[in-house]
């Protein structure tokens, strides 16, 4: 599917800017139509528009037309088990991603020349990553044993008594969309960086939302990555039953368990902006939260600035010394 504006026909894609969709062309605001493939005989890689054949790979969703460079939906992909049922749209367009990206890296003196340019910048993509969101129940125990310890002196002694206690926490813990990003393609420690997002932000899934962006439906099924998210529990209520614990001059851990009661999975799509640099053959990926522009990264370094800052200095150090010993000639 596409969405077309009625004023012109140009392709309508969600501004992050406006919270709307918009067409870039005549500058219409929430006018369009959507546009369905209507010949299902050429499947999910032939543009609705232009009849041209899309590269697609195996979990997009949502691209552009290498054609017409229409934002291009494929409904089978967003459909059924593949419809996500909550989304966080962009809430960073490509232009305010580039300023954040340019503030933060502005000061590396000894980064390639064109690292910050507006053509090296604008390959940029906005690309919805696919999420499992767990939501637990548990029951977390605590058994362990604690001290105190008095000091008291009394005439010419100094005392000191310990008490020894059992310890003992029983809690019931809730937690609720613990992420697991779903992309293959996505490096999950660098997902796991991208976090927090702003959860107040979810909105009820439109394809709408997708128009202008990149994006892939799940890759996984939420069994196959949810030990990433059990691990993330099973620490998070081991460090809340610990913090509930407090008096003690010294505590000692006999057992700890983490108890799942009921869980709960829900799928939903998070956004990226992702720079990938090419500089002497390899590459540098830069990745975005497109909702709280977070940047994930690091830039590369120019061996021929480094040689010649180094250059420079040796020929300054150079030049002052000779002064210094000229001056101390005249003495």
């Amino acid at each position: 599917m596409i969405f077309k504006c009625t004023n012109c026909g140009g392709n309508a894609v969600y501004s992050p800017d406006k919270k709307m969709m918009v067409c870039p062309y005549c500058g219409g605001e929430d006018t369009y139509k959507r546009k369905d493939n209507e010949n299902s005989s050429y499947g999910l890689s032939v543009c609705p528009e232009c009849g041209g054949t899309i590269p697609v790979e195996e979990f997009d969703s949502a691209m552009h037309c290498p054609y017409c460079d229409n934002s291009v939906i494929f409904n089978e992909r967003i459909s059924n088990e593949y419809h996500p049922k909550f989304i966080i749209p962009f809430e960073l367009s490509k232009d305010k991603t580039k300023d954040l990206i340019r503030d933060k890296f502005k000061k590396l003196t000894f980064a390639p020349s064109d690292f910050l340019s507006e053509v090296r910048l604008d390959s940029m993509k906005g690309v919805y990553v696919p999420f499992w969101f767990y939501d637990y129940k548990t029951n977390a125990v605590f058994e362990g044993e604690g001290t105190k310890v008095r000091h008291w002196t009394s005439g010419n002694y100094r005392y000191t008594e310990t008490s020894y206690y059992h310890v003992v926490r029983d809690m019931n813990i809730p937690f609720e969309k613990l992420p697991a990003d779903a992309s293959i393609k996505m490096p999950d420690q660098v997902m796991d960086l991208m976090e927090p997002y702003d959860y107040s932000k979810l909105s009820e899934f439109m394809p709408e939302y997708l128009s202008g962006f990149n994006a892939e439906r799940y890759n996984m099924p939420a069994e196959d990555i949810e030990s990433r998210a059990r691990s993330k529990m099973e620490d998070d209520a081991k460090a809340i039953l610990r913090s509930s614990i407090s008096g003690y001059s010294s505590l000692v851990t006999n057992s700890q368990s983490v108890r799942v009661l009921d869980r709960k999975t829900a799928y939903g799509l998070m956004p990226v902006w992702n720079y990938v640099y090419q500089y002497k053959g390899q590459d540098y990926p830069f990745y975005v939260n497109g909702e709280t522009g977070k940047i994930i990264g690091t830039a590369p370094l120019s061996k021929g600035k480094v040689w010649g800052y180094t250059a420079t200095l040796f020929v300054l150090l150079e030049i002052i010394a000779a002064s210094i010993n000229g001056i101390l000639g005249l003495m």
